[in-house]
């Protein structure tokens, strides 16, 4: 047996049995769940509870960041989006027509993580027109959080099973 053999039989590189997708996925949806359209949700938390600085860092880096998706959507949403169509229908056809495993990962990483982009977008844009108070703010900016983290334990299931199922079809042959 030589050396690469030893490496391999070692560490196993297919996707859904890599320990490394399994931490990428982790992060991706952590990250997704903690930064609310881009604002740490500690933040969001701290200003609910003591108001005054905290409450105006708060409508500065929402301001902030909703103006800057709400532009990107404008000004390049069309071209960002159908691009990501082109790229996750590739994805989907590599991954599932073609048995490509690592088309499969990367796919279900992100056409979940587009719908979130999308859901953003939307709450972005709801804020601007819709929301006049904190507590509006505070309402909203929990309700996207709490859809993130439905999307990405729907997301993570998903692919723990389609893994698993891969990880048993791939072991048994």
């Amino acid at each position: 047996m030589d050396w690469y053999e030893a490496v391999f039989e070692l560490i196993d590189l297919r996707s859904f049995s890599n320990l490394w997708y399994w931490i990428a996925l982790a992060v991706f949806w952590s990250s997704a769940s903690h930064y609310v359209l881009g604002v740490p949700f500690d933040l969001v938390l701290r200003a609910k509870r003591k108001g005054g600085q905290a409450e105006a860092d708060l409508r500065d880096m929402v301001r902030v960041a909703i103006n800057r998706l709400l532009i990107i959507g404008e000004v390049s949403g069309l071209l960002i989006f159908g691009f990501g169509c082109f790229v996750i229908t590739g994805l989907f056809l590599l991954g599932f027509m073609y048995g490509v495993e690592f088309a499969q990962a990367l796919f279900l990483i992100l056409f979940p993580m587009g719908l979130l982009g999308l859901m953003s977008i939307r709450a972005a844009s709801s804020i601007e027109s819709n929301v006049e108070t904190m507590d509006q703010l505070h309402a909203r900016l929990l309700k996207h959080r709490f859809w993130t983290q439905v999307l990405g334990i729907i997301s993570i299931f998903i692919t723990a099973i389609w893994g698993m199922y891969q990880n048993m079809v791939v072991g048994s042959l």
